[in-house]
């Protein structure tokens, strides 16, 4: 290097620097690079897409040759620092040490951090540009890179260490719903609840979200022709179960639109008439999974169930409506006095009714009731309970202060739940209203 003035190894000192954070910016690009994204960006034709995954699929090799040629510049480096600290500051050990913490700066200021979180940053952009330059360097370089992997490959068989085949690693469902639940600046709050709901319907069963037994609206074909008719007129229903004598017997399902066309014949509507404008039941298991559930109404073009349990007792009644609202909320008009099952107080508190379904009120309360068990809460406080409580009891459940407002029947038919401990004037507020309190 004698050959070489000062200006010159300087010069090639600075240069080594930029290919060594070439390689640094390279290496935390093509590591950080979102590979669903690469793989969306190749299938519209870009080329630097498809030469970064081809890259990725062969992660060994790329690191080799990224690190490789890492290690060359920056020894380099060093030794081109060595030889200007000699020139200009003599062979001394406080000289040497100097240009040793010297060279140590410049490597991480400018050939590590910097360029390392620039390509973190922008490592989707930088990927596909930079594997153009590593895809020939890995070619010139695959004998050195080869020869040092079956050394990295001994070590790791001694280490008993087994890379996963796959090196991009297949997410799971609950790792996609936690990326839909976070992707606030890809999704609006709308849109990724419904996301979100996808990913339940297999969680949650058609036992969880039916009409409970003694709340389905039925007609008695056993009933006088004057009250037919104005359990008929007064429907709120468009589909209504049939049943014969006792609500256990179910015979079929009416569709009122055949019914008004029996009106416009000028025929009487009396049970013998409107036995042959039956549909056969059409039932579900209780344990049936919401997205299977829909799916066979999808296939068998049916719109309402009949939920039934292990014994074939009747349990419930589910519909079509019922399965997509678990997906995008409640959009139908629900039924004169349904209501949501509960009513806000001055207080803070909430009255309840006991038959309210617990995943409605953990949807729209914020309450943490468990769902792996009776699904209203009359069910949960008496199980909870064992026995089937008097008006004014109190008591916690699930973290939340409940009390007993009124039981009839053998059951819990009115109760309020109260506010947070701590917080006596603060009401329970549903999921919608803690995301907008906390915007």
């Amino acid at each position: 290097m004698d050959d070489y003035s000062n200006s010159t190894l300087g010069i090639a000192l600075a240069l080594l620097l930029v290919v060594s954070g070439f390689f640094s910016l390279a290496e935390t690009a093509m590591m950080a690079a979102n590979r669903v994204r690469l793989r969306h960006q190749a299938q519209r034709g870009s080329a630097g897409a498809r030469t970064a995954l081809g890259l990725l699929a062969k992660t060994d090799r790329l690191l080799g040759v990224i690190l490789l040629g890492n290690n060359l510049i920056n020894a380099a480096a060093a030794t081109l620092t060595a030889v200007l600290t000699e020139r200009l500051f003599g062979e001394g050990k406080l000289a040497l040490a100097a240009g040793t913490i010297a060279i140590t700066f410049l490597i991480l200021v400018f050939s590590e951090v910097t360029p390392k979180v620039v390509g973190a940053a922008y490592a989707d952009r930088i990927a596909p540009v930079a594997s153009f330059t590593l895809a020939p360097l890995l070619r010139i370089a695959m004998p050195a890179v080869w020869f040092v992997n079956l050394f990295v490959q001994a070590l790791l068989k001694v280490s008993r260490i087994q890379p996963p085949q796959d090196a991009g690693g297949a997410l799971s469902q609950e790792e996609i719903r936690a990326l839909v639940l976070e992707g606030n600046q890809y999704f609006r709050g709308k849109h990724r609840a419904m996301l979100a709901n996808l990913f339940d319907l297999e969680a949650v069963t058609v036992e969880d979200v039916m009409v409970p037994r003694p709340q389905i609206h039925a007609i008695d074909l056993a009933a006088r022709p004057q009250l037919l008719r104005q359990q008929l007129a007064t429907s709120y229903h468009t589909r209504l179960p049939v049943y014969e004598g006792s609500p256990d017997q179910i015979v079929g399902v009416l569709h009122l639109k055949n019914v008004v066309g029996l009106m416009q014949e000028g025929e009487g509507i009396d049970p013998e008439s409107l036995r042959p404008l039956l549909r056969k039941p059409y039932f579900v298991p209780a344990g049936t999974s919401l997205l299977t559930q829909l799916t066979q109404f999808q296939a068998d073009r049916q719109r309402i169930g009949l939920v039934v349990d292990e014994y074939g007792e009747l349990k419930g009644l589910v519909t079509i409506e019922d399965i997509v609202e678990e997906i995008i909320g409640e959009f139908t008009t629900t039924a004169p006095g349904a209501g949501d099952g509960f009513r806000r107080e001055q207080d803070g508190s909430v009255t309840v009714d006991g038959m309210a379904s617990l995943r409605t009120l953990n949807r729209q309360l914020g309450t943490r009731f468990p769902l792996d068990g009776p699904k209203t809460l009359n069910g949960l406080i008496v199980d909870h309970l064992g026995d089937i409580p008097e008006a004014g009891t109190a008591f916690r459940l699930a973290g939340q202060s409940v009390e007993v407002v009124q039981t009839q029947d053998r059951a819990v038919k009115v109760v309020r739940l109260l506010p947070p401990v701590g917080h006596p004037s603060a009401p329970l507020q549903s999921r919608d209203e803690r995301a907008s309190s906390s915007r």
